[in-house]
């Protein structure tokens, strides 16, 4: 089947969405003459402008029109108790209002209790905090080259571990040179680092041996998501990630398990422990944080002491100047009770709204002859998810456990996910980003059927237009 062409369709529905929303468009107008395309972090910035929000709570968010908006993505898929929980800002109101939460450049005991829990969650003997995800796996990558005397990095083609410099090869597919993930993804990068970072293939464990076959006596890691986020919401089978395991023993190079998206997302605490895998270093963020800018390595004391003092500080993870901010870890803290002693209604609760809503769009196209698949489902070490990703294959029999199956615009039409789906369910007052989202523990079983009927409003206008 030939590749659809939506720039008709796309001009349509931007001139509809700036139209539909003229005031967040007025103050685009206004950024953009301060800030690089409007804004500061580039996949926020949709065209033909994003809404501008006002306000946040539970599962919507207000724009600038007064738009009510059903958001499901969440703070980029953080906020698992939806946007601006009462049960962390109370918290945070009353520290506030007593004198305590902006940064004081002390530390204090909640840096202790959230690694407590962290530690009691996850199986790590140490943590240490900074304030990004990106910021945690090059730690993660700095210790590992550190504690093994190793330079190179192994990673997943469609894997996206911040932007860092070894996460930064192999994240996008590139159409049409054959090179698909193997690309560096940026500009300014140290002209060595394409040869210091591999990549394999996500859930290709005869892959992943001829990779440690080729490389295993060179690498200093192996960092890998065990539920990828932006290579398409795939849970890694149990073979592979126990092949993991087993392969970075043998070849005595530390395995990082990247679960910046999967901490805390399907239990209250990490991914790998379902998969009966102690990996050497994990890195947490998003859910951990409770909204604020949290991020953690955890893992083994013989690896973290390298950043100690212990070890001279061999490791300059420092962390920077808001570093276990105050606010955050309060509202750090305060998040991982909650999860953990609600962890048996919220999770059940969780798995079951992930799994309407990826029926919602995928029966929304099929009813008007598009076909529609979505990821983000689990498998059998991860029996519910509350992650949907749509696709949309050209072929009913296209494979769907891979990034490659589903970001070559050759085998499903990534345009209409990436971009026209979007737009056309914003103006429902519906979003998502790039045709992924999550949902959260406030969207309810009203606000299910307000997506369900969303979806199928969409999915006539989009077929309307093919």
């Amino acid at each position: 089947m030939g590749r659809r062409n939506h720039s008709r369709l796309l001009a349509d529905l931007r001139e509809a969405y700036a139209r539909f929303s003229p005031k967040s468009g007025a103050v685009n107008e206004l950024a953009k003459h301060y800030l690089v395309d409007g804004g500061s972090h580039q996949l926020r910035l949709m065209q033909p402008f994003p809404p501008r929000v006002v306000s946040a709570r539970g599962a919507y968010v207000r724009d600038e029109d007064g738009h009510d908006i059903l958001d499901f993505w969440q703070g980029h898929l953080g906020n698992l108790l939806g946007h601006n929980p009462p049960v962390v800002t109370e918290v945070l109101a009353r520290a506030f209002a007593a004198g305590f939460g902006l940064q004081t450049g002390f530390t204090d005991r909640l840096q202790a209790e959230t690694a407590a829990i962290l530690c009691s969650r996850t199986g790590a003997e140490r943590v240490r905090f900074t304030t990004s995800g990106s910021l945690a796996t090059m730690y993660a990558i700095m210790l590992a080259r550190s504690f093994t005397g190793r330079s190179q990095v192994l990673k997943i083609g469609g894997g996206w571990h911040g932007g860092q410099p070894w996460g930064l090869k192999g994240v996008s597919f590139h159409d049409g040179n054959g090179k698909g993930f193997l690309q560096l993804d940026s500009e300014g990068l140290p002209s060595s680092l394409s040869g210091e970072v591999a990549i394999t293939g996500f859930n290709d464990t005869d892959g992943l041996r001829e990779s440690f076959r080729k490389h295993g006596e060179r690498l200093a890691c192996f960092i890998l998501e065990p539920f990828i986020g932006t290579g398409g919401l795939i849970a890694a089978t149990r073979e592979f990630i126990q092949t993991a395991r087993e392969l970075t023993l043998q070849h005595g190079t530390l395995l990082i398990l990247d679960e910046v998206i999967s901490g805390f997302r399907f239990r209250a605490g990490n991914l790998g422990a379902m998969y009966g895998v102690t990996p050497d270093l994990s890195v947490f963020g998003k859910i951990i944080g409770g909204g604020m800018p949290v991020a953690a390595v955890a893992g083994r004391a013989d690896v973290l002491r390298l950043a100690g003092r212990s070890a001279g500080g061999r490791v300059k993870f420092s962390g920077g100047t808001f570093s276990a901010h105050p606010a955050s870890m309060l509202a750090a803290r305060t998040a991982l009770q909650h999860l953990v002693e609600h962890e048996a209604e919220i999770y059940p609760r969780l798995a079951i709204q992930g799994e309407r809503m990826r029926q919602a769009m995928e029966s929304a196209f099929l009813n008007e002859g598009i076909y529609a698949r979505c990821s983000g489902n689990g498998n059998d070490v991860v029996p519910g998810s509350s992650l949907a990703y749509v696709h949309f294959p050209y072929r009913e029999d296209a494979g769907f456990d891979k990034p490659e199956q589903l970001f070559d615009p050759s085998l499903c039409d990534v345009e209409l996910a990436k971009n026209v789906l979007q737009l056309a369910l914003l103006l429902e007052n519906v979003y998502l980003v790039h045709g992924h989202g999550a949902v959260s523990a406030e969207h309810t079983d009203e606000d299910m059927t307000i997506f369900e009927n969303a979806c199928r409003r969409a999915a006539r206008r989009i077929r309307s237009a093919l």
